[in-house]
C-alpha cells in the first residue's frame, strides 16, 4: 500500500484529503507544519508528499529542497492558493513531480497522484537497477532496441544526445509529451520516434495540423460525425481521436487552437471518450497524445489565449527541441543523410559537398532548421551533375551569407589596424552594411533604405569589400 504524507497548516483541508485518499486505498498521514512533515520523514518511508506552498514556518520551496536532499526516492507535489506559470516552472526544475492550484478537485488530484506514484516508481526502479550494475558490474542490463525514424537523424552533437535519451526515456510510457522548438526543428520526426518505440508502435500515428483548423470544422475533424448530422455531411466520417485509437494522435501547432475547441479537447482528454457529431453513442478512447508548438505555452496562457488546465494535461513530459544552430557539428551528418534520400528520389548519384559547401553550411545560421536544410540540399541534388554539390547550387542567400561571413573574419583579423580611428570607422560601416544585409536577405533596395544612401553607394560600398553579388 502506496504511503502518502500531507503536509497543511489548515487542519481542515489536510482531514478532507486525508479521508479521500484513505477511502482510495492510501496509507495516509498528516502534518501541519514543514517541522512536523520532516519528523514523519525522518521516521518513515513515504511514496509521495503533497505539501501546501504557503506554511506557517516555511514555504513549498524550501520543504522541496529538504525533501529532495535528503529523500530523494520521495516524490513531491505543491499544492497552492494561487496560480504563477514562473513559480510553477521553478519547482518543476527542483524536482517537483506537478504543482496544483485550489480549488482541488477529486478526480484530478487522485489521477495526479496515481502518475506521479508510478513516475516516482519507475525512478525507484531505475536507481535500484543502477546500483545492482554498480555492485554486479559484469552484468549488464539491456537496453529496448531503438527504432530509427525516416528523416530523423539522432547526430552526435551533446544537444542531440540529450535529444535522443529523452526519446528513449519517454517513449515506452504512456505519458502526454509536448514538444516545443522553432519552427523546422522536426518535432513530427520527434513524435514519430517516441510511437515507434513505444508499445503502440504497431497501431496508427496520426497527425493533425492544428494550424489549419477553422472553427467549423474542428470539431468534425476532431471527433468525425454522422451522414446527415449538419448540412454538407453526405457521408459518415472517421475523426482523428477515432483513427488513432490503440495509437498515438500527434497535435501539431496546438497553441493555434480556438479556446472553444481547447475546451472540447479537455472534456475529451478527462473522460477518454468521444461522440461523433450527430450521434448518441460513445465512443472509449485509447490514445497517447503528443502536441507540438513554436510558441512558449505559458506565455499564451498568461495572455488568456490557452487553457491552464488543458496544458497540465498534455504536460506529463515535455522536450525543448534545440535549433540546428545549436548542433553545429551535426549539420554535415544530417546534409548527408538528406543527401542519400535526395539520391534515391531522384535517380541521381551525387557522392557528397565540396569543401566550400561543407564551409557555407557550418558558417550559415539555418532559420529554417533542419527543414531548411533539408530542402537546400534537395534542390542542390537536383542541380548538380558532377559527383560534388558545388556552391553554385546553393540558393544565393546562402551561398552569400557564407561570403558575408568570410568578409566579416577578414576585415577584424588584424586588431592593430583596429586602432586605426579611420580603419575602425570603416569596420563600423562594413559591419552595419553586413548586418543590415543579412536583415534583409540581402534585398539591395530595402538594405539602402535603411541604410539611409542610395542603391549606387550601396553597391560602390558593397564591391569596395569583394561582395558585388
Amino acid at each position: 500500500m502506496k504511503r502518502i504524507l500531507i503536509v497543511d497548516d489548515e487542519v481542515n483541508i489536510g482531514l478532507l484529503l486525508s479521508k479521500f485518499l484513505t477511502r482510495n486505498g492510501f496509507t495516509v498521514n498528516t502534518a501541519t507544519s514543514g517541522l512536523s512533515a520532516l519528523d514523519y520523514l525522518a521516521k518513515d518511508t513515504y511514496d509521495l508528499v503533497l505539501c501546501d506552498y504557503r506554511l506557517e514556518d516555511t514555504d513549498g520551496k524550501e520543504m522541496l529542497i529538504k525533501i529532495k536532499d535528503s529523500y530523494p526516492l520521495t516524490g513531491v507535489i505543491i499544492i497552492t492558493g494561487y496560480s504563477d506559470i514562473k513559480l510553477a516552472v521553478e519547482l518543476i526544475k527542483l524536482g517537483a513531480y506537478d504543482y496544483i492550484t485550489k480549488p482541488l478537485y477529486p478526480d484530478e488530484i487522485l489521477n495526479t497522484i496515481n502518475k506521479a506514484i508510478d513516475t516516482q516508481v519507475a525512478l525507484n526502479d531505475a536507481f535500484a537497477e543502477s546500483h545492482t550494475r554498480q555492485e554486479a558490474p559484469k552484468v549488464k542490463a539491456s537496453k529496448p532496441a531503438y527504432t530509427q525514424v525516416e528523416n530523423f537523424v539522432a547526430g552526435q552533437s551533446q544537444a542531440s544526445k540529450e535529444l535522443l535519451k529523452q526519446i528513449q526515456l519517454v517513449a515506452p510510457t504512456t505519458y502526454s509529451v509536448i514538444l516545443t522548438g522553432e519552427s523546422g526543428t522536426g518535432k513530427e520526426s520527434v513524435a514519430k520516434a517516441i510511437h515507434l518505440n513505444s508499445p503502440r508502435k504497431d497501431n496508427p500515428f496520426v497527425a493533425m495540423d492544428c494550424g489549419s483548423l477553422t472553427k467549423e470544422l474542428a470539431g468534425s475533424e476532431f471527433f468525425g460525425h454522422e451522414k446527415g448530422s449538419f448540412t454538407g455531411a453526405l457521408n459518415t466520417k472517421i475523426g482523428h481521436f477515432e483513427m488513432a485509437n490503440g495509437g498515438t494522435l500527434f497535435l501539431d501547432e496546438v497553441g493555434n487552437l480556438s479556446y472553444e475547441i481547447q475546451a472540447a479537447l479537455l472534456r475529451t482528454v478527462q473522460e477518454r471518450k468521444i461522440k461523433r457529431i450527430g450521434s448518441t453513442k460513445e465512443i472509449d478512447l485509447d490514445v497517447r497524445i503528443i502536441v507540438a508548438t513554436n510558441e512558449n505555452l505559458g506565455t499564451a496562457i498568461q495572455k488568456g489565449r490557452f487553457r491552464e488546465d488543458l496544458y497540465h494535461r498534455f504536460n506529463e513530459f515535455s522536450i525543448i527541441l534545440p535549433p540546428l544552430s545549436q548542433r553545429g557539428k551535426d549539420i554535415m551528418i544530417f546534409a548527408r543523410n538528406f543527401l542519400d534520400f535526395a539520391n534515391e528520389e531522384l535517380g541521381r548519384n551525387v557522392q557528397g559537398f565540396s569543401k566550400d559547401v561543407e564551409e557555407c553550411f557550418l558558417t550559415y545560421n539555418w532559420p529554417g532548421n533542419v527543414r531548411e536544410l533539408k530542402n537546400v540540399v534537395r534542390r542542390a541534388t537536383l542541380l548538380t551533375e558532377s559527383d560534388e554539390i558545388q556552391l553554385k547550387a546553393l540558393p544565393l542567400e546562402i551561398s552569400t551569407d557564407a561570403k558575408v561571413t568570410a568578409i566579416e573574419n577578414t576585415i577584424h583579423r588584424n586588431p592593430e589596424k583596429s586602432r586605426d580611428l579611420k580603419n575602425a570607422a570603416s569596420e563600423a560601416e562594413y559591419d552595419a552594411i553586413l548586418k543590415v544585409l543579412r536583415e534583409v536577405n540581402f534585398n539591395k533596395t530595402k538594405a539602402a533604405k535603411i541604410l539611409n544612401i542610395d542603391r549606387k553607394t550601396l553597391y560602390n560600398k558593397m564591391k569596395a569589400i569583394n561582395l558585388d553579388t
